[in-house]
Protein backbone atom coordinates (compact mmCIF):
# COMPACT_ATOMS: atom_id res chain seq x y z
CA UNK A 1 0.00 0.00 0.00
CA UNK A 2 1.05 3.66 -0.91
CA UNK A 3 0.59 4.83 2.48
CA UNK A 4 1.85 4.34 6.38
CA UNK A 5 0.93 1.37 8.20
CA UNK A 6 -1.21 2.90 10.51
CA UNK A 7 -2.63 4.28 7.28
CA UNK A 8 -3.39 0.40 6.40
CA UNK A 9 -4.89 0.19 9.93
CA UNK A 10 -7.36 2.86 9.18
CA UNK A 11 -8.48 1.62 6.34
CA UNK A 12 -9.10 -1.67 7.79
CA UNK A 13 -10.71 0.02 10.28
CA UNK A 14 -12.83 2.08 8.37
CA UNK A 15 -14.15 -1.32 5.63
CA UNK A 16 -14.84 -3.27 8.72
CA UNK A 17 -17.21 -0.53 9.98
CA UNK A 18 -18.96 -0.35 6.95
CA UNK A 19 -19.06 -3.04 5.76
CA UNK A 20 -21.30 -4.46 8.89
CA UNK A 21 -23.17 -1.60 8.45
CA UNK A 22 -24.29 -2.80 4.74
CA UNK A 23 -24.75 -6.31 5.77
CA UNK A 24 -26.80 -5.36 8.11
CA UNK A 25 -29.32 -3.25 5.76
CA UNK A 26 -29.36 -7.07 3.78
CA UNK A 27 -29.69 -5.36 0.28
CA UNK A 28 -27.17 -4.09 -2.18
CA UNK A 29 -25.34 -1.26 -0.62
CA UNK A 30 -21.97 0.19 -2.28
CA UNK A 31 -19.57 0.68 0.24
CA UNK A 32 -16.78 3.91 0.34
CA UNK A 33 -13.84 4.50 2.20
CA UNK A 34 -11.09 6.87 1.50
CA UNK A 35 -7.98 7.46 3.21
CA UNK A 36 -4.78 9.18 2.20
CA UNK A 37 -2.33 7.81 -0.18
CA UNK A 38 1.33 8.67 -0.85
CA UNK A 39 0.83 7.95 -4.43
CA UNK A 40 2.71 10.46 -6.97
CA UNK A 41 1.24 9.36 -10.17
CA UNK A 42 -2.42 7.72 -9.67
CA UNK A 43 -2.32 6.84 -13.69
CA UNK A 44 0.89 5.15 -13.58
CA UNK A 45 0.72 3.16 -10.26
CA UNK A 46 -3.06 2.22 -12.06
CA UNK A 47 -1.18 0.94 -15.54
CA UNK A 48 1.67 -0.66 -13.36
CA UNK A 49 -1.00 -2.46 -11.08
CA UNK A 50 -3.88 -3.86 -13.38
CA UNK A 51 -4.26 -7.38 -13.27
CA UNK A 52 -4.89 -9.20 -16.70
CA UNK A 53 -8.37 -9.29 -16.08
CA UNK A 54 -8.88 -5.88 -14.55
CA UNK A 55 -10.87 -2.98 -16.55
CA UNK A 56 -9.93 0.28 -15.53
CA UNK A 57 -10.25 3.93 -16.19
CA UNK A 58 -7.67 6.71 -16.37
CA UNK A 59 -8.32 10.22 -16.67
CA UNK A 60 -5.91 14.01 -16.57
CA UNK A 61 -6.90 17.31 -16.89
CA UNK A 62 -5.04 20.93 -16.67
CA UNK A 63 -1.75 19.10 -16.98
CA UNK A 64 -2.14 16.21 -14.73
CA UNK A 65 -3.60 18.98 -12.16
CA UNK A 66 -6.61 16.45 -11.91
CA UNK A 67 -6.14 12.83 -11.77
CA UNK A 68 -7.95 10.36 -11.27
CA UNK A 69 -7.76 6.18 -11.41
CA UNK A 70 -9.58 3.45 -11.29
CA UNK A 71 -8.71 -0.34 -11.24
CA UNK A 72 -11.09 -3.41 -11.04
CA UNK A 73 -14.93 -3.50 -10.94
CA UNK A 74 -16.79 -3.06 -7.96
CA UNK A 75 -20.29 -2.56 -10.07
CA UNK A 76 -20.69 -2.49 -13.40
CA UNK A 77 -24.19 -0.64 -15.02
CA UNK A 78 -24.98 -1.41 -18.98
CA UNK A 79 -27.54 0.35 -20.89
CA UNK A 80 -28.41 0.98 -24.47
CA UNK A 81 -31.03 2.11 -26.68
CA UNK A 82 -32.36 5.70 -25.80
CA UNK A 83 -32.85 5.46 -22.51
CA UNK A 84 -29.32 4.81 -21.58
CA UNK A 85 -28.32 7.87 -20.32
CA UNK A 86 -30.54 7.91 -17.94
CA UNK A 87 -30.78 4.09 -17.08
CA UNK A 88 -27.21 4.62 -15.83
CA UNK A 89 -28.17 8.01 -14.56
CA UNK A 90 -30.95 6.73 -11.99
CA UNK A 91 -28.95 3.65 -10.96
CA UNK A 92 -25.78 5.17 -10.33
CA UNK A 93 -27.36 7.96 -8.54
CA UNK A 94 -29.80 5.27 -6.82
CA UNK A 95 -26.54 3.16 -5.29
CA UNK A 96 -24.63 6.35 -4.28
CA UNK A 97 -27.39 7.88 -2.30
CA UNK A 98 -27.54 4.95 -0.11
CA UNK A 99 -23.95 4.64 -0.24
CA UNK A 100 -22.53 4.08 3.26
CA UNK A 101 -19.11 6.18 3.08
CA UNK A 102 -16.07 6.99 5.24
CA UNK A 103 -13.76 9.44 5.00
CA UNK A 104 -12.12 10.24 8.24
CA UNK A 105 -9.33 12.44 7.03
CA UNK A 106 -11.94 14.61 5.02
CA UNK A 107 -9.55 14.28 1.96
CA UNK A 108 -11.73 13.02 -0.93
CA UNK A 109 -11.83 15.41 -3.73
CA UNK A 110 -15.29 13.97 -5.00
CA UNK A 111 -18.28 13.32 -3.04
CA UNK A 112 -18.69 9.98 -2.27
CA UNK A 113 -18.13 6.92 -4.96
CA UNK A 114 -17.20 7.91 -8.58
CA UNK A 115 -18.23 6.26 -11.39
CA UNK A 116 -15.92 6.12 -14.46
CA UNK A 117 -17.24 5.11 -18.49
CA UNK A 118 -18.32 6.31 -21.48
CA UNK A 119 -21.03 6.35 -24.28
CA UNK A 120 -21.33 5.13 -27.47
CA UNK A 121 -21.78 7.75 -30.17
CA UNK A 122 -25.16 6.00 -31.37
CA UNK A 123 -27.47 4.41 -28.81
CA UNK A 124 -27.13 1.09 -30.35
CA UNK A 125 -23.60 1.72 -31.17
CA UNK A 126 -20.69 -0.53 -30.96
CA UNK A 127 -22.17 -3.19 -32.94
CA UNK A 128 -19.09 -4.11 -35.18
CA UNK A 129 -16.26 -7.14 -33.84
CA UNK A 130 -13.67 -4.31 -32.73
CA UNK A 131 -16.43 -2.54 -30.45
CA UNK A 132 -17.38 -5.20 -28.81
CA UNK A 133 -16.17 -4.83 -25.24
CA UNK A 134 -17.62 -1.22 -24.91
CA UNK A 135 -21.76 -1.71 -25.29
CA UNK A 136 -23.41 1.07 -25.83
CA UNK A 137 -23.83 2.85 -22.02
CA UNK A 138 -21.45 1.41 -19.33
CA UNK A 139 -20.26 2.91 -16.39
CA UNK A 140 -18.13 1.13 -13.66
CA UNK A 141 -17.45 1.60 -9.95
CA UNK A 142 -14.00 1.14 -9.70
CA UNK A 143 -12.54 -1.29 -6.82
CA UNK A 144 -9.85 1.20 -5.90
CA UNK A 145 -9.61 5.05 -7.09
CA UNK A 146 -6.59 7.04 -7.10
CA UNK A 147 -6.61 10.90 -7.03
CA UNK A 148 -4.75 13.54 -7.21
CA UNK A 149 -6.27 16.79 -7.25
CA UNK A 150 -3.61 20.14 -6.28
CA UNK A 151 -1.42 18.60 -3.52
CA UNK A 152 -3.92 16.25 -2.21
CA UNK A 153 -3.66 12.18 -3.03
CA UNK A 154 -6.40 9.39 -1.87
CA UNK A 155 -7.26 6.25 -2.11
CA UNK A 156 -11.14 4.95 -2.24
CA UNK A 157 -11.80 1.37 -2.04
CA UNK A 158 -15.13 0.24 -3.21
CA UNK A 159 -17.39 -2.46 -2.30
CA UNK A 160 -20.60 -3.71 -3.30
CA UNK A 161 -21.88 -5.83 -0.30
CA UNK A 162 -25.21 -7.46 0.35
CA UNK A 163 -26.95 -9.04 3.05
CA UNK A 164 -25.33 -12.33 2.23
CA UNK A 165 -21.74 -11.41 2.09
CA UNK A 166 -19.06 -12.48 4.32
CA UNK A 167 -17.31 -9.47 5.56
CA UNK A 168 -13.96 -10.93 6.61
CA UNK A 169 -13.87 -12.23 3.13
CA UNK A 170 -14.91 -8.80 1.72
CA UNK A 171 -12.36 -6.86 3.74
CA UNK A 172 -9.59 -9.24 3.59
CA UNK A 173 -9.78 -8.67 -0.78
CA UNK A 174 -10.26 -4.88 -0.39
CA UNK A 175 -7.13 -4.68 1.50
CA UNK A 176 -5.02 -7.23 -0.48
CA UNK A 177 -5.89 -4.86 -3.73
CA UNK A 178 -5.00 -1.63 -1.91
CA UNK A 179 -1.84 -3.31 -0.64
CA UNK A 180 -0.60 -4.56 -4.02
CA UNK A 181 -0.30 -1.33 -6.12
CA UNK A 182 2.94 -0.29 -7.38
CA UNK A 183 4.34 2.63 -8.55
CA UNK A 184 6.58 2.34 -11.86
CA UNK A 185 7.00 5.30 -14.59
CA UNK A 186 4.41 4.61 -17.47
CA UNK A 187 6.85 3.29 -19.96
CA UNK A 188 8.28 5.15 -22.50
CA UNK A 189 6.80 4.51 -26.38
CA UNK A 190 9.86 3.68 -28.00
CA UNK A 191 9.08 0.62 -30.93
CA UNK A 192 11.01 -2.32 -30.94
CA UNK A 193 13.63 -2.52 -33.84
CA UNK A 194 12.17 -3.71 -36.50
CA UNK A 195 9.17 -3.56 -35.46
CA UNK A 196 6.74 -2.50 -38.48
CA UNK A 197 3.27 -0.95 -39.28
CA UNK A 198 0.89 -0.63 -41.96
CA UNK A 199 -1.61 2.20 -42.37
CA UNK A 200 -4.75 1.41 -44.21
CA UNK A 201 -7.80 3.36 -44.89
CA UNK A 202 -11.08 2.06 -44.04
CA UNK A 203 -13.11 2.36 -47.54
CA UNK A 204 -10.94 4.65 -49.95
CA UNK A 205 -10.20 8.26 -49.21
CA UNK A 206 -12.07 9.21 -52.60
CA UNK A 207 -15.14 7.58 -50.69
CA UNK A 208 -15.04 10.24 -48.41
CA UNK A 209 -14.89 13.09 -50.67
CA UNK A 210 -17.77 11.38 -52.41
CA UNK A 211 -19.67 11.06 -49.11
CA UNK A 212 -18.51 14.96 -48.29
CA UNK A 213 -20.04 15.82 -51.81
CA UNK A 214 -22.99 13.89 -51.13
CA UNK A 215 -23.90 15.38 -47.82
CA UNK A 216 -23.41 19.13 -49.19
CA UNK A 217 -25.39 18.62 -51.69
CA UNK A 218 -28.28 17.07 -49.75
CA UNK A 219 -27.36 20.56 -47.77
CA UNK A 220 -27.59 22.89 -50.68
CA UNK A 221 -30.95 21.47 -51.67
CA UNK A 222 -32.71 22.06 -48.26
CA UNK A 223 -32.40 18.42 -46.35
CA UNK A 224 -30.77 20.05 -43.13
CA UNK A 225 -28.14 22.62 -42.38
CA UNK A 226 -25.01 20.67 -41.58
CA UNK A 227 -23.31 17.12 -40.86
CA UNK A 228 -20.36 15.88 -39.06
CA UNK A 229 -18.65 12.70 -41.43
CA UNK A 230 -16.28 10.45 -40.03
CA UNK A 231 -13.35 8.10 -41.41
CA UNK A 232 -11.29 5.48 -39.89
CA UNK A 233 -7.77 4.70 -40.45
CA UNK A 234 -6.66 1.54 -38.98
CA UNK A 235 -2.71 0.68 -38.06
CA UNK A 236 -1.57 -2.85 -37.87
CA UNK A 237 1.91 -3.72 -36.01
CA UNK A 238 4.21 -6.90 -35.32
CA UNK A 239 3.81 -5.94 -31.80
CA UNK A 240 0.78 -5.16 -29.81
CA UNK A 241 -0.14 -1.22 -28.89
CA UNK A 242 0.87 -0.71 -25.25
CA UNK A 243 -2.05 1.84 -23.69
CA UNK A 244 0.17 2.64 -21.07
CA UNK A 245 3.02 3.82 -23.20
CA UNK A 246 0.23 5.81 -25.63
CA UNK A 247 -1.23 7.32 -22.55
CA UNK A 248 2.05 8.69 -21.04
CA UNK A 249 3.04 10.32 -24.73
CA UNK A 250 -0.22 12.02 -24.89
CA UNK A 251 -0.13 13.77 -21.41
CA UNK A 252 2.87 14.97 -22.52
CA UNK A 253 1.80 16.08 -26.06
CA UNK A 254 -1.81 17.29 -25.24
CA UNK A 255 -1.55 18.51 -21.37
CA UNK A 256 -4.51 21.72 -21.94
CA UNK A 257 -6.51 18.08 -22.85
CA UNK A 258 -8.73 15.75 -21.32
CA UNK A 259 -6.89 12.50 -21.28
CA UNK A 260 -8.53 9.58 -21.09
CA UNK A 261 -7.88 5.67 -21.30
CA UNK A 262 -11.10 3.20 -20.68
CA UNK A 263 -9.54 -0.04 -20.67
CA UNK A 264 -10.87 -3.53 -20.30
CA UNK A 265 -8.99 -6.81 -20.46
CA UNK A 266 -10.41 -7.32 -24.34
CA UNK A 267 -8.77 -3.89 -25.15
CA UNK A 268 -8.83 0.26 -24.26
CA UNK A 269 -10.45 3.23 -25.65
CA UNK A 270 -7.58 6.12 -25.04
CA UNK A 271 -7.53 9.89 -26.61
CA UNK A 272 -6.71 13.79 -25.89
CA UNK A 273 -9.91 14.95 -26.28
CA UNK A 274 -9.96 19.12 -26.64
CA UNK A 275 -13.43 19.17 -25.99
CA UNK A 276 -15.81 19.57 -23.20
CA UNK A 277 -19.35 18.57 -23.29
CA UNK A 278 -20.46 19.09 -20.12
CA UNK A 279 -19.47 19.50 -16.84
CA UNK A 280 -21.12 20.31 -13.67
CA UNK A 281 -21.12 21.59 -9.84
CA UNK A 282 -24.30 21.97 -7.87
CA UNK A 283 -26.56 23.65 -10.43
CA UNK A 284 -23.69 25.24 -11.66
CA UNK A 285 -23.21 23.45 -15.36
CA UNK A 286 -20.46 24.73 -17.82
CA UNK A 287 -20.03 23.33 -21.30
CA UNK A 288 -18.17 24.93 -24.41
CA UNK A 289 -19.16 25.30 -28.36
CA UNK A 290 -16.11 23.83 -30.25
CA UNK A 291 -16.41 23.41 -34.04
CA UNK A 292 -14.39 25.08 -37.04
CA UNK A 293 -10.67 24.01 -37.02
CA UNK A 294 -7.51 25.31 -39.10
CA UNK A 295 -3.79 23.49 -38.84
CA UNK A 296 -1.02 25.41 -36.92
CA UNK A 297 2.53 26.33 -38.06
CA UNK A 298 5.70 26.38 -36.54
CA UNK A 299 6.23 29.93 -37.15
CA UNK A 300 4.58 31.87 -33.86
CA UNK A 301 3.51 34.78 -36.37
CA UNK A 302 1.93 32.24 -39.06
CA UNK A 303 0.25 30.33 -36.54
CA UNK A 304 -0.74 33.56 -35.32
CA UNK A 305 -2.15 34.36 -38.70
CA UNK A 306 -4.26 31.25 -39.32
CA UNK A 307 -6.08 31.64 -36.32
CA UNK A 308 -6.62 35.05 -36.91
CA UNK A 309 -7.86 33.64 -40.59
CA UNK A 310 -10.28 31.25 -38.96
CA UNK A 311 -12.14 33.35 -36.91
CA UNK A 312 -13.13 35.49 -40.14
CA UNK A 313 -13.84 32.37 -42.17
CA UNK A 314 -17.42 32.62 -43.08
CA UNK A 315 -18.16 29.10 -43.20
CA UNK A 316 -15.88 28.33 -39.86
CA UNK A 317 -18.02 30.79 -38.04
CA UNK A 318 -21.38 29.29 -39.68
CA UNK A 319 -20.51 25.80 -38.52
CA UNK A 320 -19.18 27.59 -34.95
CA UNK A 321 -22.49 28.56 -34.41
CA UNK A 322 -24.68 26.36 -34.98
CA UNK A 323 -23.00 24.22 -31.93
CA UNK A 324 -22.69 26.94 -29.83
CA UNK A 325 -26.79 27.12 -30.41
CA UNK A 326 -27.74 24.12 -29.74
CA UNK A 327 -25.91 23.60 -26.15
CA UNK A 328 -27.40 27.20 -25.61
CA UNK A 329 -31.07 25.99 -26.89
CA UNK A 330 -30.61 22.95 -24.81
CA UNK A 331 -29.72 24.30 -21.49
CA UNK A 332 -31.86 26.64 -21.76
CA UNK A 333 -34.36 24.46 -21.28
CA UNK A 334 -34.27 23.34 -18.31
CA UNK A 335 -32.10 26.49 -16.34
CA UNK A 336 -33.16 29.77 -14.65
CA UNK A 337 -29.95 31.29 -16.75
CA UNK A 338 -27.70 30.38 -19.58
CA UNK A 339 -24.83 32.51 -20.86
CA UNK A 340 -22.50 32.20 -23.73
CA UNK A 341 -19.15 33.99 -24.57
CA UNK A 342 -20.38 36.68 -27.50
CA UNK A 343 -17.82 35.90 -29.48
CA UNK A 344 -15.66 32.51 -30.15
CA UNK A 345 -11.92 32.36 -29.13
CA UNK A 346 -8.96 29.94 -30.37
CA UNK A 347 -7.99 27.57 -28.94
CA UNK A 348 -4.87 25.61 -29.50
CA UNK A 349 -4.34 22.36 -29.85
CA UNK A 350 -0.69 20.41 -30.65
CA UNK A 351 -1.27 20.06 -34.39
CA UNK A 352 -4.58 22.01 -34.62
CA UNK A 353 -6.79 25.32 -33.41
CA UNK A 354 -10.31 25.69 -33.10
CA UNK A 355 -13.02 28.03 -32.48
CA UNK A 356 -14.32 27.15 -29.01
CA UNK A 357 -17.10 29.64 -27.22
CA UNK A 358 -18.04 28.74 -23.31
CA UNK A 359 -21.08 28.56 -21.93
CA UNK A 360 -22.24 29.05 -18.83
CA UNK A 361 -25.88 27.72 -17.13
CA UNK A 362 -27.66 28.18 -13.69
CA UNK A 363 -30.28 24.78 -13.46
CA UNK A 364 -33.54 25.19 -12.40
CA UNK A 365 -33.52 21.32 -10.73
CA UNK A 366 -30.66 19.58 -9.75
CA UNK A 367 -29.59 17.08 -12.93
CA UNK A 368 -26.76 14.42 -12.89
CA UNK A 369 -24.11 15.21 -15.13
CA UNK A 370 -25.09 12.00 -16.75
CA UNK A 371 -28.54 12.82 -17.69
CA UNK A 372 -27.10 16.62 -18.72
CA UNK A 373 -24.27 14.74 -21.27
CA UNK A 374 -27.55 12.58 -22.65
CA UNK A 375 -29.68 15.74 -22.90
CA UNK A 376 -26.37 17.32 -25.08
CA UNK A 377 -25.08 14.52 -26.80
CA UNK A 378 -24.79 14.54 -29.82
CA UNK A 379 -23.67 18.62 -30.63
CA UNK A 380 -23.90 19.38 -34.10
CA UNK A 381 -19.85 19.05 -33.39
CA UNK A 382 -20.03 15.58 -33.74
CA UNK A 383 -23.64 14.99 -35.31
CA UNK A 384 -25.29 17.82 -37.31
CA UNK A 385 -28.46 20.28 -37.65
CA UNK A 386 -30.76 19.54 -37.34
CA UNK A 387 -29.79 16.26 -35.88
CA UNK A 388 -33.11 13.31 -36.66
CA UNK A 389 -32.24 14.81 -40.71
CA UNK A 390 -27.99 14.50 -40.17
CA UNK A 391 -28.31 11.33 -38.27
CA UNK A 392 -30.13 9.78 -41.48
CA UNK A 393 -27.67 11.35 -43.62
CA UNK A 394 -24.74 9.50 -41.14
CA UNK A 395 -25.90 6.22 -41.80
CA UNK A 396 -26.56 6.50 -45.30
CA UNK A 397 -23.14 7.95 -46.58
CA UNK A 398 -20.64 7.47 -43.69
CA UNK A 399 -20.63 3.70 -43.72
CA UNK A 400 -18.36 3.23 -40.52
CA UNK A 401 -19.60 1.99 -36.98
CA UNK A 402 -18.26 4.92 -34.66
CA UNK A 403 -18.30 3.16 -31.26
CA UNK A 404 -17.65 4.97 -28.74
CA UNK A 405 -15.56 7.78 -31.32
CA UNK A 406 -17.10 11.05 -30.80
CA UNK A 407 -19.47 9.70 -27.62
CA UNK A 408 -19.78 10.84 -24.05
CA UNK A 409 -16.44 9.89 -21.98
CA UNK A 410 -16.22 10.67 -18.29
CA UNK A 411 -16.74 10.69 -14.89
CA UNK A 412 -19.66 11.52 -11.90
CA UNK A 413 -19.36 11.47 -7.65
CA UNK A 414 -21.95 10.75 -5.62
CA UNK A 415 -23.50 13.97 -5.08
CA UNK A 416 -24.28 13.71 -9.48
CA UNK A 417 -21.34 16.33 -10.11
CA UNK A 418 -18.90 15.01 -12.62
CA UNK A 419 -17.48 15.81 -15.91
CA UNK A 420 -17.63 14.19 -19.79
CA UNK A 421 -15.79 15.53 -22.47
CA UNK A 422 -16.41 14.35 -26.30
CA UNK A 423 -14.57 11.30 -27.26
CA UNK A 424 -12.18 13.04 -30.35
CA UNK A 425 -8.49 12.76 -31.05
CA UNK A 426 -9.08 8.73 -29.97
CA UNK A 427 -8.34 5.47 -30.65
CA UNK A 428 -9.42 2.28 -29.89
CA UNK A 429 -6.48 -0.39 -29.31
CA UNK A 430 -7.29 -4.15 -29.74
CA UNK A 431 -4.10 -6.37 -29.78
CA UNK A 432 -1.90 -5.39 -32.80
CA UNK A 433 -4.79 -3.28 -34.82
CA UNK A 434 -5.28 0.30 -33.46
CA UNK A 435 -8.42 1.81 -35.14
CA UNK A 436 -8.18 6.10 -35.36
CA UNK A 437 -11.46 8.20 -35.98
CA UNK A 438 -11.69 11.68 -37.54
CA UNK A 439 -14.56 13.49 -38.61
CA UNK A 440 -15.26 16.90 -40.34
CA UNK A 441 -18.64 19.23 -40.50
CA UNK A 442 -19.97 19.36 -43.82
CA UNK A 443 -21.88 22.16 -44.65
CA UNK A 444 -23.53 24.00 -48.16
CA UNK A 445 -20.02 25.15 -49.40
CA UNK A 446 -17.95 22.84 -48.38
CA UNK A 447 -14.92 21.40 -50.38
CA UNK A 448 -14.65 17.31 -50.26
CA UNK A 449 -11.03 17.53 -50.85
CA UNK A 450 -10.53 20.25 -47.76
CA UNK A 451 -12.48 18.55 -46.07
CA UNK A 452 -10.35 15.29 -46.13
CA UNK A 453 -7.25 17.32 -45.83
CA UNK A 454 -8.55 18.59 -42.25
CA UNK A 455 -9.44 14.26 -41.43
CA UNK A 456 -5.87 13.93 -41.95
CA UNK A 457 -4.40 17.03 -39.72
CA UNK A 458 -6.59 15.32 -37.09
CA UNK A 459 -5.49 11.53 -37.37
CA UNK A 460 -2.13 14.07 -36.71
CA UNK A 461 -2.61 14.06 -33.35
CA UNK A 462 -2.30 10.26 -32.39
CA UNK A 463 -1.51 8.60 -35.81
CA UNK A 464 2.43 9.54 -35.48
CA UNK A 465 2.46 7.85 -31.85
CA UNK A 466 1.17 4.61 -33.05
CA UNK A 467 3.02 4.58 -36.79
CA UNK A 468 6.56 6.06 -36.24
Amino acid sequence: MTAGSGLLGQLEDGLREAVSKAVERGRKTVVSVTVPSGVSDPVATAFASRRADDDWFCWEQGGGAVSLAGIGIADSIVSRGRNRFFDLAAECAHLSGEAIVLDPEGIAARTGPVWCGGFAFDDEGGGSPEWEPFPPARMILPELLLERSGASTSMTVNLVVTGGTDPETVVQAALGRATGLHERDLPLLDPLPGTATEIESRGDPGEFERAVAEAAGRIRDGALDKVVLAREVIVTSDSQFEPAALFGAIREGFPTCFNFCVGTPQGSFIGASPELLVSSEGRTVAAVGLAGSSRRSSDPAVDDHLGQRLLASPKDRAEHEFVVHRIVDSLRRMSIWVEASPEPEVIKVANIQHLATPVMAQLAEPKTVIELAGRLHPTPAVGGEPWRDAARVISEVEGLDRGWYAGPVGWMDGSGDGLFCVALRSALLRGREAHLYAGVGVVADSDPEAELAETEIKLEALLPLLAE
